[in-house]
C-alpha cells in the first residue's frame, strides 16, 4: 500500500513538472513573437496605426475561439486536446513573419490568437486538475512559469534582433524547438477522464453564470496588468520626464515582479487562502496605483508599479482555480473566465490611451487604481476555489460528526 502511495505521489510530481513545462513553452511563444514585431512591421510594409489594428487580432481570435475549447477536450480527451492545440500554437509562431501585407498579417494574427486561446484553456484546465489531485496550490507558480517562458523567449528574440537575423528563420527554429518540447511535455500531464454521466458540452459554449463574477475579478486584475505593462514606460517618460532607458526599465521591473510573485504565490495562498490573498493584493495594487498617481519622482512611480505587480500577480491563477471548481464543466467555466480576461487585455491599452487623450495619463491611472481596489470588494467570489476554506469546512464537519449528539 505504501509503495502504491509513493508511486502515485511521484506520478503527480511528474505531472506537475510536465504541465509547468507546457506553461513555459506557451509563454516562450509570446516572448519570441513580441521581440520581432518591428521586423514584422517592416516586412509587411505597414504604418504604426495599421500595426495597432493588426495587433488587436490575436485577442479577437482568442476571444472568439476559447468557448470551443471545452468541446475539443471532451471529444479528444484532455491530454490529446492539449497536445494538438499546443502544437498548433507553437507552429503558428511562423505565420506573422510570413505575412507580406496588412490583410495577411491580420489573418495570421487571428490564427495566432485563436490557437493561443484554445491551448490556454486546455492547459489551465489540466493545471486545475493537477492542483486538485495534489491537494495544494500550484496555479500561481504555473503562471509564473509562463512568465519565465516569456522572458526566455524575449531574451532569445532580443539576441536574434541584435544579430539582425531574419524573423522567418528565427521563428521557424523557435517554433520547431518549442513544438518538440511541448509535445514531449504533454506525455506526462494528467489525462482526467470525463465523468461518465456528464453531457457533452456544446460546440460553442457561452460563459456560465458562475464564471461571470469570477471573470469580473480577473478583468480588474488584467486591466491593471495590461495598463502597467503597456503604459508604465510612457507614464514615466511623459509625466515624470525620465530618460527612455529608465522608462523602459520600469516595464522590465514590472514584468519581473509579476514573475517572481507568481512563482512564490502558492505558498502565500496555501497559508492564507485565496480570498484573503486577493483582498490583500487589492490593497497593495490600490496603494501602488495611488502612489503612481501622486508620485513626484520616478523612483516612487516605479515603486507604485511594483506594488501593482505584486498585488495582481496571483489573481488570474486563482480565478482559473475558482472557475475549475465552480460547476460540472470546468473547461467551459475556465474558457469563460479566460475570454473575459482576454477581453480586458484587449480593452485596457486602448482605454488608457483614449482617457489620456481626453484628459491625461494621471487620470487614466486613477481609473486603474479604482479597478485595483475592486479586487478587495470582489475577492469573495473566489471562495469556490479557496482550498484553505474548503479544507477548514471539511475539518469542521468532521469535528461536528465526531462530537456528542
Amino acid at each position: 500500500m505504501a509503495a502504491e502511495v509513493d508511486d502515485d505521489t511521484a506520478r503527480l510530481r511528474r505531472a506537475r513538472i510536465a504541465v509547468a513545462t507546457v506553461f513555459c513553452a506557451h509563454g516562450a511563444v509570446t516572448g519570441s513573437f513580441a521581440t520581432r514585431i518591428p521586423w514584422i512591421q517592416d516586412h509587411a510594409g505597414i504604418s504604426a496605426g495599421q500595426l495597432g489594428l493588426a495587433l488587436a487580432f490575436p485577442a479577437l481570435g482568442a476571444s472568439l475561439t476559447m468557448p470551443v475549447a471545452g468541446a475539443i477536450s471532451h471529444r479528444f480527451g484532455a491530454r490529446n486536446a492539449l497536445r494538438g492545440l499546443l502544437a498548433l500554437w507553437t507552429l503558428s509562431l511562423t505565420l506573422p513573419a510570413l505575412a507580406p501585407n496588412l490583410l495577411t498579417l491580420c489573418a495570421a494574427l487571428f490564427v495566432f490568437g485563436a490557437t493561443s486561446g484554445m491551448s490556454d484553456v486546455a492547459m489551465n484546465a489540466i493545471g486545475v486538475e493537477t492542483e486538485e489531485r495534489l491537494g495544494k496550490s500550484i496555479m500561481s507558480s504555473l503562471h509564473g512559469m509562463w512568465s519565465v517562458g516569456a522572458l526566455i523567449g524575449s531574451a532569445a528574440g532580443t539576441v536574434a534582433a541584435h544579430l539582425r537575423s531574419d524573423a522567418r528563420l528565427h521563428h521557424l527554429i523557435a517554433a520547431l524547438a518549442l513544438t518538440l518540447l511541448g509535445v514531449l511535455a504533454c506525455r506526462g500531464v494528467l489525462d482526467p477522464p470525463a465523468a461518465p454521466d456528464a453531457p457533452a458540452p456544446p460546440a460553442f459554449a457561452l460563459p456560465p453564470r458562475s464564471a461571470l463574477l469570477i471573470g469580473a475579478v480577473g478583468f480588474c486584475a488584467v486591466f491593471a496588468e495590461g495598463a502597467s505593462m503597456d503604459w508604465s514606460a510612457v507614464y514615466l517618460r511623459d509625466i515624470l520626464g525620465t530618460s527612455p532607458g529608465v522608462a523602459a526599465a520600469s516595464t522590465t521591473a514590472f514584468a519581473l515582479t509579476m514573475a517572481v510573485a507568481r512563482l512564490v504565490g502558492d505558498k502565500v495562498v496555501d497559508r492564507f487562502g485565496g480570498v484573503r490573498t486577493v483582498r490583500a493584493g487589492g490593497v497593495l495594487a490600490g496603494a501602488g496605483g495611488l502612489l503612481v498617481v501622486v508620485a513626484p519622482h520616478p523612483a516612487l512611480a516605479m515603486a507604485g508599479f511594483g506594488l501593482m505587480g505584486l498585488g495582481v500577480a496571483v489573481v488570474v491563477p486563482l480565478a482559473f482555480s475558482a472557475a475549475g471548481r465552480s460547476g460540472p464543466n470546468p473547461s467551459q467555466a475556465i474558457a469563460g473566465v479566460a475570454t473575459i480576461t482576454y477581453t480586458s487585455g484587449l480593452i485596457a491599452p486602448s482605454a488608457i490611451g483614449a482617457i489620456a487623450e481626453a484628459t491625461s495619463l494621471v487620470v487614466s491611472f486613477g481609473l486603474v487604481t479604482v479597478l485595483a481596489c475592486g479586487l478587495v470588494a470582489g475577492a469573495g467570489v473566489l471562495r469556490t476555489g479557496d482550498r484553505r476554506a474548503a479544507s477548514g469546512a471539511s475539518s469542521a464537519a468532521k469535528s461536528g460528526a465526531a462530537g456528542p449528539a
